[in-house]
């Protein structure tokens, strides 16, 4: 049995979908499966915070260590690549998150890869394997408090109830390519085709919070706490956001967004992205 130490990279829906893909190739390869998960500025966040514990019978993954931090890391300027000697001496091959989306276009054979290398290590934010979208269920099970609110966002949900995505902040092409005014379009047209119907926003936004409010008044459910992705609560917040929104019957998500994706994913809704 070959071996294969895994670390999601990016924010929550980047890592979701990344950690999806290696459980896949673990799987495949019949690869004993370790994920280290790295707090950073993508994503400020133990995962303990977030979800309950995996399987170990499917992966063992854990919050790193500081010894982590000094040897598994991915090499980079901010840890002047001190864990490269380590990494290189360790295992037979590595991979890290920029030669990914390279060697995917190019058809690698990633299955091959672990096989061949039997002790390998490799860094990812992108979905490398071809996944049932079940195991994101299976794996990525909110702990309890997280999971109380979103019952509580959803317990007045209407029959028809549509979710919508609207990320900004750092997002330059989401900002850019999915302006508000698309999704007024469609919601819209939505309501004036079902009365009845209603709305729940997941916005890293106050200001896009707001807008929507006055436009569509009580037919708008959304968090009442203070759109921040850059803190623990406010990424526990995302993460609520993202369960919620899998619940909704059909979700309106912004361009190159993988948080509107990873929502679709896991509640196996229609996903439209909106864009110019």
């Amino acid at each position: 049995m070959g071996k294969i130490t895994f670390v999601p990279v990016g924010g929550l829906a980047n890592r979701m979908r990344a950690v999806a893909s290696a459980v896949t190739l673990a799987g495949k390869t019949k690869s004993e499966l370790s994920i280290i998960w790295f707090q950073d500025w993508a994503l400020n966040a133990p995962f303990y915070q977030l979800f309950k514990p995996v399987d170990r019978e499917v992966a063992c993954l854990r919050d790193a260590s500081r010894l982590d931090y000094a040897l598994l890391d991915r090499p980079r300027s901010k840890n002047f690549h001190f864990p490269l000697l380590y990494q290189k001496l360790t295992f037979k091959s590595c991979l890290y998150e920029r030669s990914i989306t390279p060697l995917c276009n190019q058809r690698f054979d990633f299955e091959q890869w672990a096989r061949d290398g039997r002790c390998v290590y490799m860094a990812s934010y992108t979905a490398f394997q071809s996944y049932d979208y079940s195991w994101v269920s299976r794996l990525f099970i909110p702990v309890d408090e997280i999971q109380t609110d979103i019952e509580t966002r959803s317990r007045n949900f209407s029959d028809k109830m549509i979710g919508v995505h609207i990320r900004r902040t750092d997002n330059e092409a989401s900002i850019r390519q999915s302006p508000i005014e698309l999704f007024y379009r469609k919601l819209d047209k939505e309501l004036k085709e079902n009365n009845e119907a209603g709305i729940y926003l997941a916005t890293d936004s106050e200001e896009v919070k707001q807008a929507m409010k006055e436009r569509y008044g009580d037919r708008i459910l959304s968090s009442e706490k203070q759109a921040d992705r850059g803190s623990l609560e406010g990424i526990r917040e995302g993460v609520a956001d993202m369960y919620t929104l899998a619940r909704t019957q059909k979700i309106y998500g912004s361009f190159q967004s993988s948080f509107s994706d990873m929502a679709a994913q896991l509640g196996t809704v229609p996903l439209e992205v909106l864009k110019l």
